[in-house]
């Protein structure tokens, strides 16, 4: 083709003198009013031709070429006819239009096979009964090109966790602690002071013997490096349903204390051991806007208001738990917790030595707190609420009359005796054993278990008072006080094997032991230790009596843990980051009644929370 020839393409095609202007006018209007599909555009005049059907099915020779319907054809040939195409070029250009006018065709007909489909059955709602292969192809690309732009702008390839992921939010402290124990040498070391829990988790003790029981070290100064490492998720679940795991170390099962001593369970660097510490489901039924609804099932934290002489700050609940808060104005709200927890569950094949088995001794918390919420000014606030707590089987039975005569031989209320103990409460011998020739009427083969002497149900009042008019420290006032309403010194006296009267329980109406434990803190500092330097201090003062409250779920560092003591604490803490904190503490205590014995204690801490 010669360089002139698009030139004068491109005057014919717009109406240029080249050609009669009666031949223009009459060949080029068919082409303006060509039909355009919507699924292609062409600025190709070619691309605009007619259907398939509207062509030649092949191109006539060139000397034979007769005019047709289609006007792009006639004015191709028209071309060739004034020399300014060849024969070749004009079937080439035919070749290409018919070409293009089949895609067109396969357009417009997949166009109208959509428009033909059925209504669909609603306005969010569309059945598709056949989609062209052409459709398909365009949408697989346009979706395709979707998809590649989101992934860009959302950073896709950055994301190394699934969707799923995102429902646990994992949380987790790790604490070291310096721990040294000091006690006075006016403590009574002469055996006062045995340690039942030892006792009552390993073999009975053969109270007829020349050797001491186990009992609690009251003369030599000991200090400890310690850990405590925790670890745990919450679970969102969705529909109101949430869930909790988290576990944590400890040298024993300890109900509350998750301390390791470093160097401890035989030292030379042995592994820990780690416990399953809490494990929940909850559903979340409140209405929200400051009232709350909450059902727990599993083992979790303490559900109620309260202090470390009724429940330990490390005990966890096993059992069932609904918790509740309804706002009553502005200013004020009620809230109330209840609760059924299983403190013991005999073992199913208790007594394991004999084919006839024993009944069950199953102990068991009842619990139900109602209290109030009230801000009393724009920089008072107060909280208060009263509790019953009522233990189920706690003490211990005299068992049947029987005479063991090796250390496995099982009584009938041995699983009376106390899981875990501290030390405090009274106690009481378990096994009725009866004098015969066997065990030389007595004076040998005496294995002997230990039950607490009383029973346990207390009331209990615990309130505080914040003061925030110094904003950004804060002011509290802390306290707590219980009566332990179902003991009976008289009945404990006659059957205590650890009377704390002047004559170590030889006479009766000796004993001395209380129902009744109190403290008050005042704390001064910020509420929360989010930067460097924030502070926190404390100064508090303990009154706790024997069987006030059970020795096992109380405060486990004061005194070395349990009751019947007394005495102060002060202490702080100061953040070193907005995770890291320093933590000081004093501790000092009595007996209240017994033998002699005080200690201080001394603890500095580090704890890191992630």
């Amino acid at each position: 083709m010669s360089p002139t020839r698009p030139f004068l393409i491109a005057a014919l095609f717009a109406g240029s003198s080249l050609l009669p202007a009666e031949e223009v006018a009459t060949e080029t209007t068919p082409v303006a009013a060509a039909t355009e599909t919507p699924l292609s555009k062409s600025l190709d005049p070619v691309a605009d031709a007619p259907l398939t059907s509207e062509l030649p099915a092949e191109p006539a020779p060139a000397h034979a070429a007769a005019p047709t319907q289609n006007a792009t054809i006639n004015l191709i040939n028209r071309l060739v006819e004034k020399k300014v195409l060849t024969r070749d070029e004009a079937d080439e250009m035919i070749k290409q239009a018919q070409a293009d006018a089949a895609t067109a065709a396969q357009n417009a007909a997949a166009q109208a096979d959509i428009a033909a489909l059925p209504p669909v059955a609603g306005p969010d709602d569309m059945r598709v009964t056949y989609i062209p292969e052409v459709v398909k192809n365009n949408m697989r690309d346009q979706i395709k090109q979707e998809l590649m732009a989101a992934a860009r702008e959302e950073k896709w390839s950055e994301k190394s966790a699934p969707e799923w992921t995102s429902r646990f939010r994992p949380f987790g402290d790790i604490r070291g602690r310096y721990d040294n124990t000091f006690f006075s040498g006016s403590n009574d070391n002469t055996g006062a002071f045995p340690n039942f829990n030892a006792i009552n988790t390993g073999a009975p003790f053969d109270t007829s013997g020349t050797q001491f029981s186990p009992q609690y070290n009251v003369d030599q100064d000991r200090q400890r490096t310690r850990l405590r490492a925790r670890v745990g998720t919450d679970i969102m679940l969705g529909d109101g349903f949430n869930g909790g795991l988290r576990l944590a170390t400890g040298e024993s099962n300890s109900p509350v204390s998750p301390n390791q001593t470093l160097g401890g369970s035989g030292g030379s660097f042995s592994k820990y051991a780690i416990w399953l510490d809490r494990a929940f489901i909850s559903y979340d039924a409140g209405p929200g806007d400051g009232e709350e609804l909450l059902l727990l099932l599993g083992r979790f934290d303490n559900p109620f208001f309260s202090t470390e002489i009724q429940w330990d700050d490390d005990l966890g609940f096993d059992g069932l738990a609904v918790r509740g808060k309804v706002k009553m104005s502005d200013c004020v709200s009620t809230f109330f917790t209840a609760g059924y927890f299983p403190v013991y569950n005999t073992d199913f094949n208790f007594a394991s030595n004999q084919p006839s088995k024993f009944e069950s001794t199953d102990k068991w918390l009842t619990g139900a707190q109602l209290g109030i919420d009230w801000k009393i000014t724009d920089d008072l606030t107060a909280k208060f609420g009263i509790a019953y707590y009522d233990f189920s089987n706690i003490s211990g039975q005299l068992s049947s009359p029987f005479t063991p005569l090796t250390p496995n031989d099982a009584g009938d209320t041995d699983t009376t005796r106390p899981g875990f103990a501290q030390r405090g409460n009274t106690y009481m011998a378990l096994r009725d054993i009866v004098p015969t020739a066997a065990n030389d009427f007595g004076n040998k083969f005496q294995y002997q278990y230990y039950g607490l002497a009383s029973e346990f149900r207390n009331l209990t009042i615990t309130g505080k008072l914040e003061y925030d008019h110094y904003d950004p420290i804060r002011l509290a006032l802390v306290g707590e006080v219980t009566k332990n309403i179902a003991f009976d010194s008289s009945a404990i006296n006659k059957i205590a094997v650890n009377n704390r009267g002047p004559n170590a329980g030889t006479t009766p109406g000796a004993f001395q032991g209380g129902d009744t434990a109190w403290d008050l803190t005042f704390q001064v500092g910020k509420p929360a230790l989010e930067t460097f330097g924030d502070w926190q201090a404390g100064f508090g003062y303990r009154y706790v009596e024997s069987d006030a409250v059970v020795d096992g779920f109380t405060d486990s560092d004061f005194g070395g843990g349990g009751t019947n003591v007394q005495g102060f604490t002060l202490g702080g803490n100061m953040a070193l980051s907005r995770a890291v904190r320093l933590g000081l503490k004093w501790m000092s205590s009595d007996e209240i009644i017994g033998a002699p014995l005080s200690s201080d204690i001394l603890q500095v801490d580090l704890n890191a929370k992630f």
